[in-house]
């Protein structure tokens, strides 16, 4: 008998019909005597209606009612849920994340997850019951309830399999697993068997929306082997874990793109020592994440100082800036919006030199030019114009061969 989560996303859960579907894969893995919690987000695009209706009511909702609301989505869903494997003669009970024992931070529309106490889910699973469990909300040391922000239902699922020592954590979504980049763009993707947390961490950090990277996070720390599989075909998914067992010759294992990405580029700083060190904890005090830093000196003993940051960032950090400016001693500040973030991610790369100079040869060839880059042991990211991004991710795919070896995979 094995202890196993099981998440399942919101276009998994659409419809009641969808949700009956979700019931039957839950009863399979009972019904092989293995204990099951199911972690389920709120139904199809309920989330975002229920955004859609508080801004028609405010510009600038209450954060705190803004969780009291965003989190009525997983309390229909696993309600619903709960019904149907009752109904399927299983013995089942929902719990929102509050009563599940999700304890966080105290911060509404973001929060980290502190704790879980995992008594009560303990408790039902003894009693043999199918326990199902809100994804994305918790609640703080006041009683307050939270949200985790956006992928929260996997962090909540992986975060729960670490507080229970689950054997294993199903990511169920409407894919068949991780691809070596999005099939919905590049056609030649292919399924990979399986794929290093550090490796999947970068590509959820780098744009890939299959996983959150706080969720990969967690399973890394904990150990936690995750499956990403479809909650709709019958066939094995993805397996993330320390190292990558199959297809160990791929020096490159994907390919992660993001658009609408900005460059931000501040104009005559101070050369002191504590230049950058003050920019980016202004920056970071006020919640805005930049990626990509090029620093360059000038002639006049001053610095240019260059970032990258989604664009819809951008005008808060600009204005950040500007509220600083004196503090920080700059001159001006240019934006660059139209961009978007290429990257090639794979382990292979450490032990391999010359990746990054084979990448630019081909974004060369291809006449994409390269605006900015960052680089790490097992990954190069690039910023180009946002209409070529598809283009270079044709090209850097094709060239590192990741879309072949697809009869290997399931």
């Amino acid at each position: 008998m094995a202890l196993i989560v099981q998440k399942f996303g919101g276009t998994s859960v659409g419809s009641v019909e969808k949700i009956k579907n979700v019931a039957n894969r839950v009863i399979e893995e009972a019904e092989k005597g293995n204990e099951v919690v199911v972690v389920v987000s709120a139904m199809g695009k309920t989330t975002d209606q229920l955004v859609s209706m508080a801004r028609d009511i405010s510009g600038s909702p209450s954060k705190r009612e803004m969780d009291m609301l965003l989190t009525t989505g997983e309390q229909v869903t696993i309600s619903l849920l709960t019904m149907a494997l009752i109904e399927e003669g299983h013995e089942a009970i929902s719990y929102t994340g509050w009563q599940a024992g999700m304890q966080t931070e105290s911060v509404h529309g973001n929060a980290r997850i502190l704790n879980i106490d995992a008594t009560r889910i303990q408790a039902q699973l003894q009693e043999k019951k199918i326990v199902v469990v809100a994804g994305f909300q918790g609640h703080d040391a006041n009683g307050e309830i939270t949200t985790l922000g956006r992928g929260g239902s996997d962090t909540t699922a992986v975060a729960i399999a670490a507080a229970l020592n689950a054997d294993r954590c199903d990511i169920y979504t409407d894919v068949t697993g991780v691809f070596t980049t999005d099939p919905r763009y590049i056609k030649g993707a292919r399924k990979l068997q399986s794929i290093s947390y550090d490796e999947m961490l970068e590509l959820a950090n780098l744009g890939a929306g299959v996983l959150h990277p706080r969720a990969v996070e967690y399973a890394k720390n904990y150990q936690i082997p995750l499956e990403v599989r479809s909650s709709m075909e019958r066939e094995s998914g993805t397996i993330i874990e320390e190292e990558a067992t199959m297809e160990e010759n791929l020096i490159v294992r994907g390919i992660a793109f993001e658009d609408s990405i900005t460059r931000v580029t501040i104009y005559g700083l101070p050369q002191s020592l504590g230049a950058l060190s003050t920019i980016f904890t202004t920056l970071a005090k006020n919640r805005i994440n930049v990626d990509i830093i090029i620093q360059s000196m000038t002639a006049e003993d001053t610095t240019n100082l260059s970032f990258s940051t989604k664009s819809e960032d951008t005008e808060a950090a600009l204005i950040v800036l500007e509220n600083n400016k004196e503090q920080l001693g700059f001159d001006r500040v240019e934006t660059e919006s139209g961009l978007a973030k290429v990257s090639i991610v794979g382990s292979g790369m450490v032990s391999n030199p010359g990746v990054a100079a084979e990448m630019f040869e081909v974004m060369a060839n291809t006449g994409i030019q390269v605006k900015m880059v960052s680089t790490s042991e097992i990954k190069v990211s690039t910023v180009v114009n946002e209409k070529e991004m598809v283009k270079a991710v044709e090209s850097l795919h094709e060239a590192f061969k990741l879309g072949q070896h697809a009869n290997v995979l399931a």
